[in-house]
């Protein structure tokens, strides 16, 4: 149960600062092109790539609960782009270039397909 609470609360926080990002991200440079969406997924990029080597060295006793707290709950509201960016990066790391190169191919080319199914199930039942 305690998981679940850290995983719930640190996706409240991870939310809000993904919205926040977003609107001071339009706010400063226009609706012309997703940076929001952009600079949400660098940054947790490079959040996930700190807290991944920062609990890996000195995590200590409770990495776990700071796992699921910064990891799958503040990361996982913040932006899914950065545990799919950790789970390359590992692959690459066990030079499982294939794999990774299979994974990354796949989740981007299969996830902008979803996309797009979605939309046309959701025309079709939802048009009159």
């Amino acid at each position: 149960m305690t998981k679940l609470l850290l995983v719930a609360a640190g996706g409240a926080l991870g939310s809000v600062a993904r919205y926040l990002v977003g609107v001071q991200a339009l706010r400063l440079f226009g609706s012309n092109w997703p940076y929001g969406t952009f600079i949400v997924n660098l940054t947790g990029g490079l959040l996930m790539g700190l807290l991944a080597a920062w609990l890996a060295l000195r995590g200590g006793a409770q990495q776990e609960h700071w796992r699921v707290l910064l990891g799958v709950g503040v990361m996982g509201g913040f932006t899914t782009f950065s545990a799919f960016s950790l789970e390359t990066a590992l692959m690459i790391e066990k030079r499982a270039y294939a794999q990774a190169f299979t994974y990354t191919t796949a989740s981007v080319i299969l996830s902008v397909a979803a996309i797009f199914a979605g939309l046309l199930i959701a025309r079709r039942i939802f048009s009159v």
